[in-house]
């Protein structure tokens, strides 16, 4: 073989090693919701409302391992029956889920308290694909949508939670947490470190009156160590407006003695000042949980 066909074939080995390189390589695209800019990976666990299977089934089959993650006030309100249920959305066009809460009777895990809960998580016995390891990197991307005429409490109303499984201190590292504020209502994002593991830091503040009535989708990039990242971004759906986004380095996403950590998402509030307050839904949908 000649010297130039002998450099001919070598560049088509080259070419199709290459090629084939790329083919099986992951799709990770970071896009904003509605502007072409959606976030893709070939890998990853999504969660998505379907309206055939039964709800509680579909959640725990994606979310619950071995186990049961609802945390709802079922049996504090036996005649309305389940709390978390499939409705076919106007907006998007297809099934989402409905998280609903009521002021009265429904409590907190079937316990008597003053706050109220209904939420789905991951926990110990999920997958392990579905919990955060030290040091580990996991994209987190969901919709929701608060009602036109949604009423968050003073104190807490909190959708959206990142937090330790187990360990000293279990407080939430990240929430989105929607709050009553006399000048305006805001959407907070709060995060709570290490080393004062008790002291909140609102990290993001933005009008609630941009959530109101409308999908949303949120994108959260996390590194869970102690000095850690932690990225967020929320676009509105029907005209891709960016409401937040905001990146952080050297911020602490670990607790001492935690093995793993591990999303909720829901209802949580506290109902201290009740004439405040009123029986909300909150819709969600394609809870999608990547470790990249």
């Amino acid at each position: 073989m000649n010297k130039q066909n002998l450099l001919y074939v070598l560049c088509i080995c080259l070419l199709g090693c290459a090629c084939s390189k790329q083919k099986n390589a992951p799709v990770e695209k970071e896009v904003v919701a509605g502007n072409g800019n959606e976030v893709t990976n070939t890998n990853g666990t999504t969660l998505s409302a379907n309206g055939t299977t039964e709800t509680y089934q579909l959640i725990n089959s994606v979310f619950g391992g071995t186990g049961d993650v609802i945390e709802a006030p079922d049996c504090s309100h036996l005649g309305f029956g389940k709390h978390i249920t499939q409705v076919f959305d106007n907006d998007l066009k297809r099934q989402v889920f409905a998280f609903t809460i009521h002021l009265t009777p429904d409590n907190d895990k079937c316990e008597n308290s003053d706050r109220q809960r209904n939420e789905i998580k991951t926990y110990d016995r999920s997958p392990e694909n579905l919990k955060a390891s030290k040091d580990e990197k996991v994209l987190y991307k969901w919709k929701f949508k608060l009602d036109a005429n949604f009423k968050p409490s003073g104190d807490f109303t909190h959708i959206h939670q990142l937090k330790p499984i187990d360990g000293d201190n279990q407080l939430p590292i990240i929430t989105l947490t929607p709050r009553y504020k006399a000048g305006g209502d805001l959407m907070q994002v709060i995060h709570t470190g290490e080393t004062d593991a008790t002291s909140q830091k609102y990290i993001a503040q933005i009008p609630l009156a941009d959530f109101k009535g409308h999908w949303v989708e949120v994108v959260e990039r996390a590194t869970f160590s102690f000095d850690g990242k932690y990225e967020i971004q929320i676009n509105r759906i029907s005209d891709g407006k960016l409401l937040l986004k905001q990146a952080f380095t050297n911020i602490e996403m670990w607790r001492k003695n935690s093995t793993s950590c591990r999303p909720k998402w829901g209802i949580y509030r506290r109902t201290l000042q009740p004439q405040m307050l009123r029986d909300e839904t909150v819709y969600f949908n394609d809870f999608n949980i990547t470790e990249y």
